[in-house]
């Protein structure tokens, strides 16, 4: 019998009759039954949070770090039990499952750091005739509510990125995880139960888009931190009127191969790149840019590469490739690569699903007007194309609506340096893949790809506001 999971509202565990059926998209067995949320309960949540903000706010750093170590232990502990329930929640394959809650135990463990750094600076004021003796004192201090609302593809890590650096300033936080995944938010909010943060500074509330609606409403929510699709991310800023938002969004990742990479490890990394999480992550590699030079090599290298991915069961330790979420992620995807493929595209591979396993697909002869090269793919596919010189691939790169990450194999300073200036997005990746990314860097994108930087310490920044004391030192006598 499928478990039933309660939601975590305002520090106590909550039962619904209203339930939401997570589904094993591998075989579609009963993962878990979750008590779905109400507007009521949102709204009783932020309540909570907001009373307990008088709390959090007053909490020494030593307290707010220990709390972190004390989560980030707590996942250590269950690591091998949450990688397994990720691997049936969302059919993400075991190891990279795993690997993301190794990510997670990062976070915390950085936010832990940062809970004693955030501190401030002091400001001479003194700049101008009659201003003597004057100085600065500048500190940031929590806003109050967050309310973050998080992807399936990422269901913990993505969690962690919005909780951590929360609890880490002494805010306290509402979060609705996607309702595709939502057990693994809820396993996170039982760590946070036994350790001694207060009581409703946190709340894990799985429910509908709608019924979450007092998240962007509520005025006592003083920032909405959320990751998920561009569509969704740009009609939330559009409906929540005066607040401030930090919106991780969609990405169509663009990697250059240079005529000096080391090919064997490029197209080893792209492997990763472009089909872990079954390319189901907003800086999977998308658009492959290789010089003429190598382009031939390239191929055939990258061809015999992707043949051997192992895609099946997720639960399987040799696996490389789970599921897609959903069956309709893989007919979208089927349309678009058929769509190509009538406009005189190539499948240099893959190009099939089974069931629900969507094979590494790679695409050459592709035009960049292509779905398959101007939208995100959200998939484990790939289109390849050839350039003559670097600043026309940098050109190609910046093509996309999105800019988020980018990737340059090179060893060119100079081609380098032009790249990290030129390309329009929020990171440039020398030497690897885009789908890098260091749980402790600024991380976001420009254009339809978001606003805002996440990151221990940059969301702590969003999530904390400056306030000046300016004192007059100079006593009359």
């Amino acid at each position: 019998m499928a478990k039933n999971y309660k939601m975590y509202l305002g520090g106590k565990w909550v039962d619904r009759k209203n339930k939401i059926k997570v589904i094993n998209p591998y075989d579609n067995s009963t993962v878990g039954m979750v008590s779905a949320a109400s507007p009521g309960d949102y709204t009783k949540a932020i309540d909570i949070a907001h009373k307990t903000f008088r709390v959090t706010r007053e909490l020494p750093s030593y307290k707010r770090e220990e709390t972190c170590r004390r989560i980030a232990a707590g996942l250590e502990k269950n690591i091998e039990k949450l990688a397994l329930t990720m691997s049936r929640e969302l059919g993400k394959a075991y190891r990279d499952a795993r690997g993301e809650v190794t990510r997670a135990i990062g976070v915390f463990k950085v936010a832990a750091e940062e809970a004693k750094r955030i501190g401030g600076e002091i400001v001479d004021l003194d700049w101008a005739p009659g201003a003597e003796e004057r100085v600065g004192l500048v500190r940031r201090f929590p806003m109050g509510v967050i309310a973050g609302i998080s992807p399936f593809n990422f269901p913990l890590n993505l969690v962690a990125h919005k909780v951590a650096p929360a609890i880490a300033s002494g805010n306290t936080i509402v979060l609705k995880p996607a309702s595709k995944t939502p057990i693994l938010a809820l396993m996170l909010a039982e760590l946070i139960d036994k350790t001694d943060h207060p009581k409703g500074a946190v709340s894990i509330l799985p429910g509908s888009s709608s019924d979450s609606s007092p998240l962007l409403h509520d005025e006592r929510v003083k920032l909405i931190t959320f990751t998920g699709s561009s569509e969704v991310g740009w009609w939330i800023k559009s409906h929540c009127g005066k607040k401030p938002v930090v919106l991780e969004l969609g990405g169509n990742a663009g990697v250059a191969i240079a005529d000096d990479a080391d090919l064997d490890y490029a197209t080893t990394r792209l492997l990763y790149g472009a089909f872990a999480v079954a390319g189901q992550s907003c800086i999977s590699v998308q658009r492959i840019f290789v010089h003429q030079k190598v382009y031939d090599r390239f191929l055939a290298m990258f061809k015999r590469k992707v043949k051997k991915l192992k895609v099946g069961n997720p639960l399987e330790r040799t696996t490389d490739v789970g599921t897609m979420v959903d069956e309709v992620s893989v007919q979208n995807t089927l349309a678009i690569i058929k769509d190509a493929v009538k406009g005189g595209a190539r499948i240099l591979v893959g190009g099939k699903a089974r069931g629900i396993l969507m094979e590494p697909t790679v695409l050459t002869d592709v035009k960049s007007s292509m779905d398959v090269c101007s939208k995100e793919a959200f998939a484990p596919l790939a289109v390849v194309s050839k350039y003559r010189n670097f600043k026309e691939v940098v050109d190609e790169i910046n093509n996309s609506e999105y800019g988020l990450q980018a990737g340059v194999f090179t060893n060119r300073m100079k081609d380098v340096f032009y790249a990290f200036s030129n390309i329009e997005c929020g990171g440039v990746v020398v030497n690897d893949v885009p789908t890098y990314r260091a749980d402790h860097q600024p991380y976001g994108g420009t254009k339809n790809s978001g606003l805002g930087r996440e990151g221990v310490r940059y969301s702590i920044e969003d999530m904390t506001e400056i306030k000046i004391l300016s004192m007059n030192l100079k006593t009359t006598v």
